[in-house]
């Protein structure tokens, strides 16, 4: 007799049973697949950040500005590959509502500290030579549709123009790609000295500063010397990797880390318990068929392995189902919620942490059923019939 039938048919002799065994597992992975890809897209900046960059602020809050003179002494520091500055613009695009990240960078120097972005030569060179000109992120493009050449209108909610408004002119140079797809293309680059010639603050200063070190092994000696060099003086600096830098400024909206195992703890032990009691209920009540099999030759060996398997198909059907439902609802969030979480993506990493768990899942709660299938006595179950 095929083994593949007697699972098939063990399986759905209590339909409704069967149902909610593996509705239960579908909500667990459902949970699993939109919450882990939804702490990925938080975390992008995170994972992204390269082992040997780092970022110089000001020590007393990130949005004081430095004087610019410190650019030329941090590039002095001995283990500093490349340096660049940036400047935030606090941007918007026709009403407020529609914010732009959008930063005033020196062009050269950006791009060759932050390497994970990708465009065409030509359209580098475009940029390099306008100093009107505004690099572009592809997926900003896209969503207000804006090509090469467009003049574009882009206001500040915090700077004001030399002419008396609040809005600046770009021409658009180029659209630029990250090199992995959770790469966050949703923001625009324009030139440093075109926006400290047309606002009206004045003065040479800049936001923050990005670096990069010669090997990651010297991040914390620069660190030190950068911050050292600075102290007691009136703006003196904080040094950190930038992925303690993005880990800490995304922890400002809470633990991001623990809420997330928290909720698929919680998740996934009330699905064992439940599936678990109910795999070992339906051996209990199988016990006669069971020494009914072994005393038609079915083997120990073999029962056990039938046992186990319909667990971990149960938990394959489930969860897979619930994996792929998690991944239509992550594909209609990303439309909604492209503005604030770019990177939201049901990748493979998180695919594969699902069907580890599944399995696993089948395993765990498969054991001891099939263990007791494995022990049943032909006689012993005889009597208790």
């Amino acid at each position: 007799m095929n083994d593949l039938y007697l699972i098939y048919k063990n399986m759905t002799r209590k339909p409704l049973r069967l149902f909610l065994t593996c509705f239960a597992i579908f909500i667990a992975f459902l949970i699993f697949g939109a919450v882990t890809s939804l702490k990925s897209a938080l975390n992008s900046g995170v994972e992204l950040s390269a082992d040997n960059r780092l970022v110089v602020f000001n020590r007393i809050n990130f949005t004081k500005s430095l004087p610019i003179a410190y650019y030329q002494k941090v590039a002095a520091v001995t283990g500093v590959k490349d340096v660049t500055h940036l400047n935030w613009f606090g941007g918007y695009y026709q009403e407020p509502a529609k914010q732009i990240v959008s930063m005033a960078v020196e062009p050269e120097s950006y791009l060759r500290v932050y390497g994970e972005v990708i465009i065409p030569e030509t359209q580098k060179q475009a940029w390099f030579n306008n100093r009107q000109g505004a690099l572009v992120g592809e997926k900003l493009a896209e969503m207000y549709g804006w090509k090469i050449g467009d003049r574009i209108p882009v206001s500040s909610n915090i700077f004001t123009h030399k002419d008396g408004g609040y809005t600046w002119e770009f021409i658009v140079s180029g659209i630029f790609k990250g090199n992995t797809e959770q790469y966050d293309t949703r923001h625009m680059l324009f030139h440093y000295q075109y926006f400290m010639e047309t606002q009206t603050f004045g003065g040479d200063w800049i936001g923050w500063m990005a670096l990069t070190t010669d090997d990651p092994s010297l991040n914390e000696k620069v660190a030190k010397v950068i911050d050292d060099t600075f102290a007691n003086s009136q703006n003196e600096t904080d040094t950190s990797t930038e992925e303690a830098f993005n880990k800490a400024f995304i922890e400002q909206i809470g633990n991001i880390g623990l809420i997330i195992f928290s909720v698929v703890f919680t998740a996934f032990f009330t699905i064992l318990v439940v599936v678990g009691n109910t795999m070992a209920l339906s051996i209990r009540e199988r016990t006669g068929e069971i020494a009914v099999l072994k005393t038609l030759g079915f083997s120990s060996t073999r029962i056990f392995r039938m046992v186990l398997s319909e667990s971990m198909l149960i938990a394959l059907i489930g969860g897979l189902s619930g994996l792929a439902a998690a991944w239509f609802l992550v594909e209609v969030g990303k439309t909604f919620l492209a503005q604030f979480l770019p990177s939201l993506i049901l990748d493979g990493n998180v695919a594969l942490q699902a069907l580890v768990f599944m399995l696993l899942l089948g395993l765990v709660t498969g054991l001891l059923p099939a263990f007791n299938a494995l022990r049943v006595n032909i006689a012993t179950a005889f009597n208790r019939q």
